[in-house]
């Protein structure tokens, strides 16, 4: 861990450190505002490289704690490419005057996350280039994530924001003519409703653009304050909904990463089989729709072939197709059903026949090839600039998988290949999901061989206060439902504490920052989702291609709405 990081901080900058701690793991350092651009600089370009680099930059996000007199708190979650170590800095400020230097200079990816953290929490970062609203509507009156903001309240907007208040303006050129700003989506089918592109045009090129999101948000974390541990469940599901098995048992593990809850074996070898089949259903759902964007129907169908042989064990395991919500905290409500392993084993056979078809169509035909080599390339300096993971990442070079870097459940005892493009294009992006899906077959059909290995054990683990007792014990026995009553009313009894757990999402490193106070339900939920920091280098790296070929780089990022906003 980062044990030697905070040492080597509390050697550097006693005068800005009031506090570390490391907990379940996390090491975590609460400094002073005026300690962050000294700190952040030292970190990135002066630490010992022994050390480690702390050269990306996963995440910010806020707290409230109306108690206290410095009520609000921005937290960095900060990563070193070098030895894959982690920090955590904590910069309490108050709600009288919430100021916090912006890291936009030191860390590109800070640019949305501080909006969005402004925008829930108000906290301003000075220096910010575009410190606008980005989840809730420009006319928008306060701060939803602060405590005292009422989760029922409702602000209509009657209008749209007008192009000038995204700063893009129309450029005189050498020989006199002007460049055009224009307005695409959210109501278009190239945008799929869920973003509006203020575009600078020089004829069919993309010259400049501001990029607003927002048109699905509905607050999820918000909302995971007023629910139970537990409750919160089906809201992660409905975030990256292609591939919910993923998102289900990402929250669940954190939970129990913050409630110290191991569980059984053979719950971490289903859990890793469920996530894989999702993996497949969510390359399926982006790479299907990018070639219907280029006109390529047909391969659309192939694709739905293979999603429907991942539903099809959905379906049959917990009468639900799209949204499973399968996860508990602690494990499973249910083993599998008879017949499991075959439906799993059949998705091979699937995959490989209509997957070998698409592969057929598309990697000698003249019109793909045109429309995805050297298309908005990206660099892996620009990968780690922008703080992005996943496929999108890997395309570029940029070797991280949070299942090889941070094994969980059982990927370290797996057989799996990282599969890495060099061109950081349109055609790595969509190749290497395609590539990935065959990865995930050798997955699969190890992860069922150690299933095998476990049966007639438990699928949830037994902790009093904590997790779900069988439901035949409920039925029968009274303190079992009391038990029951006591979490579903109360919610489980998580001790006090944060926590930060994360998995390899389809679209890349997702991750739950948790926060509780003992009670029953979360006081601080805050997801990292891998679409955010992937959506805001859109323009940067569509910049200077052609209009339709813009359309292609967008298909290819695989922006899943509920997963992007929240």
């Amino acid at each position: 861990m980062s044990r030697a990081v905070l040492e080597e901080l509390q050697r550097q900058f006693p005068q800005y450190i009031r506090e570390t701690h490391s907990h379940r793991g996390d090491d975590t350092a609460i400094i002073d505002a005026e300690g962050l651009i000294p700190m952040v600089t030292f970190l990135r370009e002066k630490i010992p490289p022994r050390l480690g680099r702390m050269n990306k930059l996963v995440d910010i996000c806020g707290n409230d704690y109306p108690e206290r007199p410095e009520r609000l708190e921005a937290i960095y979650h900060l990563m070193s490419t070098d030895t894959w170590k982690r920090l955590r800095l904590r910069v309490p400020v108050s709600a009288a005057e919430p100021k916090i230097p912006s890291l936009v200079e030191h860390y590109k990816t800070a640019n949305w996350y501080e909006r969005e953290t402004y925008d829930m929490f108000g906290i301003q970062f000075e220096g910010h280039p575009f410190l606008k609203r980005i989840l809730t509507h420009w006319k928008f009156e306060g701060h939803p994530l602060r405590k005292d903001y009422p989760k029922e309240k409702r602000q209509h907007l009657d209008e749209s924001a007008p192009i000038e208040w995204f700063g893009v303006k129309s450029h005189t050129k050498d020989d006199g003519t002007e460049t055009l700003v224009v307005n695409i989506g959210p109501s278009h089918p190239v945008t799929h409703g869920i973003m509006r592109l203020v575009a600078e045009l020089d004829g069919e090129m993309l010259v400049d653009g501001q990029v607003e999101i927002g048109y699905l948000h509905r607050c999820m974390e918000k909302e995971a304050e007023a629910h139970t541990w537990g409750l919160v469940m089906p809201y992660a599901d409905r975030l990256n909904y292609v591939s919910a098995p993923i998102n289900t048992q990402t929250y669940a593990m954190a939970v129990e990463k913050l409630a110290g809850i191991e569980v059984p074996e053979r719950t971490k070898w289903l859990r890793m089989i469920m996530a894989e089949i999702g993996r497949i259903m969510d390359h399926c759902t982006l790479l299907g729709p990018a070639l219907v964007d280029m006109g390529a129907l047909t391969n659309f169908w192939y694709f739905f072939k293979i999603r429907e042989a991942g539903y099809r064990v959905l379906d049959r395991f917990v009468g639900s197709r799209l949204t499973s919500t399968c996860d508990r905290i602690g494990g499973y409500a249910l083993d599998i059903y008879e017949g499991f392993e075959d439906d799993v084993r059949n998705i091979r056979g699937v995959v490989e026949k209509y997957l070998g078809d698409v592969e057929r169509l598309i990697t000698k035909n003249r019109v793909f090839l045109d429309r995805t080599v050297n298309v908005g390339r990206m660099t892996p300096e620009q990968a780690i600039a922008f703080g992005l993971s996943g496929p999108i990442a890997r395309a570029t070079g940029y070797d991280y998988d949070v299942r090889k870097q941070y094994p969980y459940n059982f990927y370290d005892q797996v057989d799996f290949s990282v599969v890495v493009g060099s061109a950081g294009d349109t055609f790595d992006r969509l190749m290497v999901r395609v590539y990935e899906m065959k990865q995930c077959l050798r997955i699969l059909e190890q992860g069922l061989k150690g299933l095998a290995k476990t049966k007639g054990q438990p699928v949830m683990a037994d902790v009093q206060d904590m997790t779900l007792p069988p439901l035949e014990d409920t039925y029968s026995k009274m303190e079992s439902m009391i038990r029951h009553f006591n979490i579903i009313y109360r919610g489980e009894r998580i001790p006090a504490g944060e926590a930060y757990l994360y998995t390899e999402g389809a679209n890349g490193e997702l991750g739950f920052y948790l926060v509780s106070d003992g009670g029953g339900k979360p006081h601080r939920c805050h997801v990292h989702p891998p679409c955010f920091s992937v959506m805001q280098t859109y323009t940067d790296i569509a910049k200077g291609s052609l209009l339709a070929d813009a359309v292609i780089v967008f298909s290819s990022y695989n922006i899943i709405a509920g997963e992007l906003e929240r």
